[in-house]
């Protein structure tokens, strides 16, 4: 069993390469990438804080539920909310790893955390559309730019700063920080100090949808449902605390200090904010303004700049340039977080990354769909909406984190890597699942109102209580298929990538069962041949990678059709990513004609939307031949693999016989010359012991052993013989278990041997040239017993069928061998043993594909070794 020499069979485009551009997007961050020093990292993880839509969500809770709710609630939400982020802050920066690789990792599985890729993915575009928005505002008021040209403007500008990935992110945020916060602070110290009267104000204000005035429990439920949408944004602080530099003794403090302020501690400025929108709002509404207008930021400011200056056109100026310094700030974070979100979801579905730039573009262009949709006209409900999920989804994975790993139920790392997940973890899956089902029950008003209020809470409580006890209930055994196996770091090519050819860190690489080599873990999301078939038994894996290797190729063709199932979800995602850029373009060509249209509006929208309908169907047919053409590259990419593999089987197969030939022609002449010495001193031997039968016993002690050594060598050139000669078979029907029966039978009885026969079905086979194989499997094993006492030796030898096979089975709890040697064993002339030849199992290996089956073998050093002869039945008999 050669280990297959695959050749490099993914080369990524440039931009996929250059880990500059790609940030490592879907991997571990290498450690070689991680150049910046704590407080970089914490201060480009803040500078996202900056993003106005929680002015907007403060102002808007307090306009509907007054201050005496939204006050309360907004503490809560904040310690709720640094409580929740802390864990997942922790093992983010401890290992690395963003949002969604521990999501897979902290029991969601390999493919269940899509779900939750896909809800992060969300609320990127979600809150990139609503601070679009409000820089289209600013440009409006500020140099009367329309707001359909502002929201271009304001998707497009974010691109050149986001392709270049953290490197360029964080000179912007380090840059920008410290004009950001003068700028953000500055109005409301001159509020404080000099109107101090209006904090009275905003205490006293009661919100539109109160009949009373003080606390309400049901409006500050519904305020903390709509706050709780925010828990999510940790994720976003984690895309770059995975950057920190490893934990040493020397940075410990200022590690830990960057881990708590960017992780949870952004909830402590991010709380601040919302207080001041909710008291902006409030300022806004006294002056006079309509409340869908003191909703917008940008007059929030235009307020608020007003205690700093009277002149009309430096107030304008600086709250325009607030709001523009803010929403580029938060935009790139959003940009850049959903660019990895969609790397990651799609990776998984498709089995292909083009690159986090491509995505980063799809994403901006949903953001700039919704903004053209008026998404901040619907802002409240849309949060209360999504703070649902994403409450379920964050009990879920702090269960794991905060309650689970501590117990010992689920493994104390989070594992990301496809080749030792499962693909869904009951744990995570189940937990929010159940928890999002709940709770919208709850939100529907089906239990009342004030469940509806409460429904974010009930989901994240629901989630956690779910987790624990799906947990507990399944002892942890759905987190990993597989233990994960340590590679081994002796040489600079050890974490070479067989697929890629790029060497990557240890904590980067799997050992990929198919390929029998070390791949990278993006090469592992993205191969598509091994069906992960590393998680099934080894009969299974074999028979897997026979099929794709080429041994019988239209096998491989029908392992490889990709499933209808598969095949659909690939075009409906194609098809909704086309729906999505022709939707923007429609909606974009419709608000830009909107105003100067002489035709009514409704007709103009009725047109366009009829021309979208008839463009749907060019669109589907356009995904379906997108998805066609992926798959007969893939197609055409694994026939060449299966036939560059034929070819490497064959010049191995041309070798092997070139130097069988060569065995032959040297034994041929090496066995006529040395038969008659060797049977002349084997006479000698045997006349001396006869005539000298009262002589010293060593002198007949060294008589005997020469004899023996004689003997040894004729056997050699049997051997040498037997294997260079081509026998045909002579095949008759063989009731299997009684066969092997016999044969154990006659072995030799110094050892028990256990029978466990229960094959039940005959096979067509040459009895005498199965025996020896068989024969030859059972001596190893009684050899690889030798150094054990008689009672503790086990052999055990079983039969039983699977599918159209009956499969012999050889084991024993022996010495065992080394991977290495089980690579080397059907060699000709290579043995481990002393006075071995190395023809054996070479030989068990042509008797058994003579008779169109294989030989596998399982073997541990020190742990045993199990040969399985696995040869196709020709029917069901009883033995």
């Amino acid at each position: 069993m050669e280990t297959p020499q695959l050749p490099a069979l993914r080369s990524y485009h440039s931009w996929i390469a250059n880990e500059t551009l790609e940030d490592y997007s879907l991997r571990y961050a290498s450690r070689s990438f991680r150049r910046w020093s704590p407080f970089v990292i914490a201060n480009t993880a803040l500078g996202g804080i900056s993003f106005l839509a929680l002015e907007a969500i403060g102002g808007a809770i307090t306009l509907s539920y007054g201050f005496a709710n939204a006050f309360p609630a907004i503490l809560v939400t904040c310690l709720f909310v640094f409580a929740t982020s802390l864990p997942i802050a922790y093992y983010s920066s401890r290992y690395n790893i963003d949002m969604d690789l521990l999501t897979r990792g902290a029991g969601f599985g390999y493919i269940g955390s899509t779900i939750t890729s896909l809800i992060y993915a969300t609320f990127t575009f979600i809150f990139f559309a609503l601070e679009g928005v409000i820089m289209a505002q600013a440009l409006n008021l500020f140099a009367d730019v329309p707001l359909v040209l502002g929201y271009v403007i304001s998707s497009v500008v974010i691109i050149p700063i986001t392709f270049m990935g953290v490197t360029l992110i964080s000179k912007l945020q380090l840059l920008s920080q410290p004009i950001w916060i003068a700028m953000h602070l500055a109005p409301f110290a001159y509020i404080l100090f000099a109107h101090p009267d209006t904090l009275d104000e905003w205490a006293a204000f009661v919100g539109s949808d109160m009949t009373g005035e003080g606390f309400n429990f049901l409006a500050f439920g519904s305020a903390v449902g709509v706050l709780s949408a925010l828990s999510i944004q940790i994720g976003e602080q984690v895309d770059y605390l995975r950057f920190l530099p490893d934990k040493t003794p020397e940075n410990r403090f200022r590690w830990w200090a960057a881990v708590i302020a960017a992780g949870p501690g952004w909830i402590v400025v991010g709380g601040f904010k919302i207080l001041c929108g909710s008291l902006l709002a409030v300022l806004a509404i006294q002056a006079g303004l309509s409340r869908s207008t003191a909703l917008e930021p940008i007059h929030m400011y235009i307020k608020a700049y007003e205690y700093v200056s009277s002149d009309p056109r430096v107030v304008l100026a600086l709250a325009a340039a607030f709001v523009l310094i803010s929403q580029i700030k938060i935009n790139v974070t959003n940009a850049y977080a959903g660019s990895l979100a969609w790397s990651n979801f799609f990776s998984r579905v498709t089995h292909y990354h083009p690159g986090r730039v491509v995505w980063l573009v799809f994403n901006i262009l949903i953001s700039l769909l919704l903004m053209l949709l008026g998404i901040f006209q619907t802002l409240e409900l849309v949060l209360a909406v999504y703070s649902i999920i994403a409450a379920a989804w964050i009990g879920s994975i702090f269960a794991d984190l905060a309650i689970l790993k501590p117990l010992g139920v689920s493994p104390a790392f989070p594992e990301f890597k496809r080749a030792y997940l499962y693909n869904f973890n009951p744990v995570g899956c189940g937990s929010m699942a159940m928890a999002s089902f709940v709770a919208f029950l709850c939100f529907s008003g089906i239990f009342g109102i004030m469940a509806q209020a409460y429904a974010a809470p009930i989901a994240f409580v629901t989630a956690l209580g779910g987790a624990v006890a799906i947990g507990i209930a399944t002892r942890g055994r759905y987190y990993l298929a597989r233990q994960p196996v340590e590679l081994p770091a002796t040489t600079p090519d050890s974490n070479l990538c067989a697929i890629c050819g790029v060497t990557y860190e240890g904590s980067d690489m799997v050992h990929c069962t198919f390929y029998q080599q070390p791949i990278c873990s993006l090469c592992c999301s993205l191969d598509s041949h091994c069906h992960d078939v590393c998680k099934s038994p080894g009969v299974a894996l074999e028979t897997s990678r026979t099929r794709h290797l080429g041994r019988a190729l239209p096998h491989m063709r029908d392992k490889i059709a990709p499933r209808m199932g598969q095949r659909l979800l690939k075009v409906a995602g194609v098809l909704f990513a086309l729906a999505v850029v022709a939707g923007g373009v429609f909606l974009l060509t419709y608000r830009l004609i909107e105003p100067g249209s002489e035709q009514p509006h409704l007709a103009s929208g009725q047109l366009l939307l009829r021309v979208f309908l008839a463009l749907l169907p060019l669109l589907g047919i356009g995904a379906w031949w997108i998805v066609l053409s992926q798959e007969s590259r893939e197609l055409a990419e694994r026939d060449l693999v299966a036939s560059l593999e034929k070819l490497r089987q064959t010049q191995r197969d041309l070798a092997s016989n070139e130097r069988l030939a060569a065995i032959g022609q040297i034994t041929a002449t090496v066995s006529h010359e040395l038969r008659n010495p060797l049977g002349t001193l084997v006479t000698s031997a045997d006349v001396l012991l006869r005539s000298l039968r009262n002589t010293d016993e060593p002198v007949r002690s060294e008589l005997q052993r020469l004899q023996r050594n004689a003997w040894r060598c004729v056997r050699i050139i049997e051997d040498l013989l037997d294997f260079s000669r081509k026998h045909a078979l002579t095949v008759t029907p063989i009731l299997i278990d009684r066969w092997v029966a016999q044969h154990v039978a006659e072995q030799d009885a110094t050892r028990p041997i256990q029978l466990q026969l229960a094959a039940g079905c005959r096979i067509s086979a040459d009895g005498e040239r199965l025996r020896q194989a068989f024969s030859n499997v059972l001596a190893n094993a009684i050899q690889a017993c030798e150094g054990h006492a008689v009672e503790d030796a086990a052999i055990v030898v079983s039969t039983r069928c699977e599918g159209q096979n009956a499969i012999i089975c050889v084991a024993d709890n022996g010495s065992g061998m080394s991977r290495e040697t089980v690579a080397r064993v059907f060699e000709p002339l290579f043995s481990t043993k002393a006075f071995g030849v190395g023809l054996g199992m070479p030989l068990v290996k042509r008797i058994v594909e003579q008779h169109g089956g294989s030989v596998l073998i399982d073997s541990e050093q020190g742990a045993g070794t199990r040969v399985s002869i696995v040869l196709p039945r020709t029917g069901a008999g009883s033995s």
